[in-house]
């Protein structure tokens, strides 16, 4: 399947980007115009872009069926602030309420049900429930187009961040299992942060790995490692030796091929990374 813009709607494109760029981190923001009005609006275009100065950006995108704005983009140009809150499953279907469009000048936060406390450095009130709430100004609104379906980057410098107490872990970091974070995908799913979703990945930060194209062929052009599992194997920073292989003790000949790389596998499962090695070598040198 190919997917050509020039060639396809602004909605068809619009809900492929959002089916596949996923998942996406969820910004409700609250905002006030000139007269002091509130208003509040999940936003799905949003990631963070720097920590010097600290840089979050989120895009109100012009409605798709009418070409109208939303009163977040209004407000922030009228009034430059913002505060930024981090969803989590508590809030989660409040949030999605909020996203209920309401007329101008109607408060989404009685709407939702949320508890609006006083920011310290922006007129905008924050979420009490919000687990992180980001103060923000508003240093530049960049329109990427004036169509349906044209988003508009607010660059955003933060100035203050709330974090719930009781998502932080003993040594004050936070713990993404307690954060418990909502994410958007496609049409009406969420997704949400669970213990079986979670896993590590051993960053190459202080070494270098030696790479996949290192690894001795026969492992490379195996028909039972994947991609992942050599991509692990090649973030060693180097192979044994021959003349350490053959010093190893305990490590059976396995004649058939597909059956190493399968044991080899398991140990990678189990986080064994040096000895799937060893074995995959040991049985190439000494085999």
């Amino acid at each position: 399947m190919k997917i050509t813009a020039k060639e396809h709607g602004v909605a068809d494109i619009f809900k492929y980007i959002i089916s596949t760029v996923t998942p996406r981190p969820i910004a409700l923001v609250s905002t006030t115009n000139s007269n002091g009005d509130v208003n509040l609006s999940p936003f799905s275009f949003f990631n963070a872009f720097s920590a010097n100065p600290p840089i979050l950006i989120f895009s109100p995108s012009r409605r798709v069926r009418d070409n109208t704005t939303k009163h977040t983009l209004e407000n922030v140009i009228e009034h430059p602030e913002c505060v930024i809150h981090l969803v989590n499953f508590d809030i989660v279907e409040q949030m999605s309420l909020s996203s209920t469009e309401y007329d101008k000048g109607v408060n989404e936060f009685k709407k939702a049900g949320f508890t609006a406390l006083k920011s310290d450095l922006v007129s905008a009130p924050r979420i009490k429930e919000a687990p992180v709430a980001f103060e923000c100004k508003v240093i530049e609104v960049k329109a990427l187009g004036d169509q349906g379906g044209a988003g508009n980057l607010v660059i955003c410098e933060v100035l203050t961040i709330h974090i719930d107490d009781t998502i932080l872990d003993q040594q004050g970091n936070v713990d993404s299992l307690k954060l418990d974070i909502v994410s958007r995908l496609g049409g009406n799913w969420y997704s949400r942060t669970v213990p079986e979703a979670l896993f590590e990945i051993s960053k190459p930060l202080q070494s270098k790995g030696i790479g996949i194209d290192q690894l001795p062929e026969a492992i490379r052009k195996s028909t039972i490692l994947t991609g992942n599992d050599l991509a692990r194997l090649g973030n060693v920073e180097k192979l044994p030796s021959k003349e350490e292989i053959t010093l190893l003790e305990g490590i059976a000949i396995i004649k058939n091929t597909d059956e190493l790389h399968k044991q080899a596998k398991e140990l990678l499962l189990l986080d064994k990374t040096q000895k799937a090695l060893e074995l995959l070598l040991y049985n190439l040198f000494m085999g």
